[in-house]
């Protein structure tokens, strides 16, 4: 639950800033990223494509090397951010 906290602060304080991108994001973007070679994630690349097209980021509950992490990816005009937080 102590996790769980500033994990919601810290979307809620980026919710307000996201937006649709201009243009569609593809899936070979997508896996330039490196994301299902060095995180395990349960959703599938069409899901999480749908949700940055629709809200221009998303938050994925993923692992790396067996520990629990937060992936949060954002769509930008010059491509997919990716930034990690340690649960």
């Amino acid at each position: 639950m102590k996790n769980i906290i500033p994990f919601l602060l810290i979307l809620l304080a980026c919710a307000a800033c996201s937006m649709a991108p201009e243009r569609p994001f593809t899936k070979e973007q997508l896996y330039k990223t490196g994301i299902y070679t060095y995180f395990t994630i349960n959703d599938s690349p069409e899901s999480v494509l749908a949700a940055i097209n629709k809200e221009g980021e998303v938050v994925l509950d993923a692992r790396y090397r067996n520990r629990p992490i937060w992936l949060k990816i954002l769509g930008k005009q010059d491509g997919l951010a990716i930034t990690t937080v340690e649960r």
